[in-house]
């Protein structure tokens, strides 16, 4: 009996230590960052533990669950939405979100992803199907932040903060996904025909205004060229007919120069008539009378150096003489000129403020040779 004793006392003694060990075990919690434990004592709602050391009574305070306080990012499957235009597409969304209160985020919700997916689905749809496929695509922000709203709003009483909503994918049918490259592929062919039409306006405006300014530039320079020529020739003229002048031609030089023009009128391959002037008659008579012979009346020579009208000067100096003035010199004369009539003109301003000068009348006058009267004594002064 002693021994059965014993062995019992020790089993004893041996539960004790466990349940000792178990109650120090279960009454010692460590809270790690970022995590909220709900305590529960005897079934109803103590205290929410925060990150650190804590001590709980055994067997009397339960932790409840254990809460994930960090933003948490949820991917919910594609979802069937219609649109407005009865279009159905497939929008793949993304929620961003945080639990702020532990304790709503147990008690006041059974299980918040399921809540927050199923209300993002509903929310979606009231919001997709006010707008057409076209505004779906393109208003992916305003989508986002109706979502947001509406989400942030239910949520809060849960304890649990919305940050954001995406839309990570809308996928229209197969059938209009064709139908909008289609389309896109014929707005780039339209907006190619239309920058190749002004490419092509803008060529044909540079290179008409490039011919018109050519042209311009042609007309000017043919027409300076044909002043400069005219001049030359005119200049031309005027020293052949000076120097004919001043060298005093006999007539067998003109004689001379009338035969070698005749056989410049039938010049050229392709001529086959000639052309006789009226004159031609009293020309040979003139030429026969240059050489000495005809019947005409005889002109005795001009003696030697001289010709008909006066003395001839010798062809070299009538050559090398300049016939047309300089035109430095020229313009230097003009303003020499132009620089003595107006000396002239004030003078004779600054003399019209003098007293009338009879003399100076009578001497203006034409064959008034009668020298003027003495002036008269001017009167003594004061």
């Amino acid at each position: 009996m002693e021994s059965f004793g014993q062995v019992l006392l020790y089993l004893i003694i041996a539960l004790v230590v466990i349940v000792g060990i178990v109650a120090v075990i279960r009454a010692v919690r460590i809270v790690p960052q970022s995590v909220a434990l709900v305590v529960e004592r005897l079934g109803r709602y103590s205290k929410t533990l925060d990150p650190g050391l804590h001590v709980l009574v055994p067997f009397v305070d339960r932790v409840r669950a254990g809460v994930d306080l960090r933003e948490q990012v949820v991917s919910f499957p594609p979802q069937p939405v219609i649109t407005s235009d009865n279009l159905v597409v497939e929008i793949d969304t993304v929620i961003y979100f945080q639990v702020t209160d532990a304790k709503s985020a147990v008690y006041e919700i059974a299980n918040y992803i399921t809540a927050i997916e199923q209300l993002t689905v509903t929310t979606l749809r009231n919001v997709i199907g006010s707008m057409d496929l076209e505004q779906t695509l393109t208003s992916r922000d305003q989508i986002n932040g109706q979502l947001r709203g509406v989400l942030d709003e239910a949520t809060g009483r849960w304890g649990i903060r919305v940050n954001r909503v995406e839309l990570k994918s809308i996928d229209p049918p197969p059938s209009v996904q064709g139908s909008m490259e289609q389309q896109m592929r014929a707005e780039r062919d339209r907006r190619a025909a239309i920058l190749t039409a002004e490419g092509v306006k803008q060529s044909a405006i540079l290179t008409a205004e490039g011919q018109k300014q050519s042209e311009i530039l042609k007309a000017e320079g043919d027409a300076q060229a044909q002043i400069l020529r005219a001049e030359g020739e005119s200049r031309a003229i005027l020293q052949v007919f000076e120097a004919i002048h001043r060298g005093d031609a006999d007539p067998k030089l003109l004689a001379y120069q009338y035969l070698q023009t005749l056989p410049q009128i039938a010049n050229g391959t392709s001529n086959t008539t000639w052309v006789i002037p009226t004159e031609f008659t009293a020309a040979l008579g003139n030429i026969a009378s240059g050489f000495g012979g005809g019947a005409g009346p005889a002109v005795p020579p001009p003696p030697p150096g001289e010709g008909p009208s006066g003395p001839r000067l010798p062809i070299d100096s009538v050559l090398d003489e300049p016939l047309l003035p300089d035109p430095a010199e020229a313009l230097a004369e003009a303003q020499r000129q132009a620089e003595a009539a107006t000396a002239d003109a004030t003078s004779a301003g600054t003399r019209s403020g003098e007293p009338f000068d009879t003399e100076s009348e009578r001497g203006q006058r034409p064959g008034d040779s009668t020298p003027p009267p003495p002036a008269p004594p001017a009167p003594p002064a004061g």
